[in-house]
């Protein structure tokens, strides 16, 4: 099944409410992707550029995208970045697929520039 990784950033309200109220979201996250067919794998947060991150299975783009939708629908992230996740093994069949397949390259021009 194929792996996904949200990073997001909670809006300043959302860490208001956090230190009033601290609450473990994975539950809420999981749920939610096993209505759709998939899980959640594992769930950090994080110093940086990005308040924390999560990595989820989805059966595919379609119902990943579902799921990021209906977590941002609320308000409570101010910005997010999804990325396609691949394993190892996924990495090395797809170089022996590659090593199958031929491109040919841009012809070189001679340079425009005196040497």
């Amino acid at each position: 099944m194929p792996l996904f990784m949200y990073q997001f950033k909670y809006t300043p309200n959302a860490w208001a409410a956090f230190v009033k109220k601290p609450e473990d979201r994975r539950p809420l996250v999981d749920e939610l992707l096993k209505k759709l067919g998939g899980q959640l794998v594992s769930a950090y947060y994080t110093l940086g550029e990005w308040d924390g991150l999560v990595i989820f299975e989805a059966p595919d783009e379609n119902k990943a995208l579902a799921a990021l939708a209906a977590i941002i629908t609320p308000g409570h992230l101010e910005a997010t970045k999804t990325t396609v996740l691949f394993t190892t093994e996924d990495v090395i069949g797809a170089m022996n697929l590659a090593s199958t397949l031929s491109f040919r390259g841009i012809e070189k021009l001679p340079s425009p520039w005196p040497a």
